[in-house]
């Protein structure tokens, strides 16, 4: 039975969905948190990350990747969950821990003494200027994103996030 194909009938004979989580059908909760920060639950004896079934459930099929619209990998209500691309899920990224500017695509250029714009349009780095000014650079690269990202487009700020959607 390890090697049964979860389908949709079969999670629902199995969980009961509410506000992002799933239950198992005697009502306790399924699956717990690991090291990656996500919730992962067995069913016969393989792990499936908790975000994946539910989509499954709501949608009837897994898309190549799934993506968190708030960025939150622990908030699994199903209005937070899209299917996507790796590329999309990527442009949805959090700005990076190594991020020095603490600006989404944009970088000191050392030997410019200016702030270098670019982002990855089709797995390809993107060029678009540099600029004295931080600010300037950041509205460059923030319209950038939204122009070539669309609804995946982060600049890394959740407040401004929020607010944009």
């Amino acid at each position: 039975m390890a090697d049964q194909i979860i389908s949709q009938e079969y999670l629902h004979k199995i969980f009961n969905y509410k506000d992002g989580v799933l239950y198992r059908k005697n009502g306790k909760k399924a699956g717990s948190l690991r090291t990656d920060n996500r919730i992962h639950i067995t069913i016969n004896y393989k792990i499936y990350k908790s975000h994946r079934l539910i989509f499954l459930m709501h949608n009837g099929y897994l898309p190549e990747m799934i993506d968190h619209i708030d960025g939150n990998s622990l908030n699994n209500n199903i209005e937070n969950l899209r299917a996507a691309t790796r590329a999309e899920n990527l442009q949805n990224s959090k700005l990076s821990k190594n991020n020095t500017s603490n600006v989404k695509n944009v970088c000191w250029d050392k030997k410019l003494k200016k702030w270098k714009v670019s982002i990855c349009v089709n797995n390809k780095a993107k060029y678009f200027g540099h600029y004295f000014d931080i600010d300037y650079a950041k509205f460059v690269a923030n319209a950038m994103r939204y122009k070539y990202h669309g609804n995946f487009a982060n600049n890394g700020d959740k407040k401004w996030k929020e607010r944009s959607q």
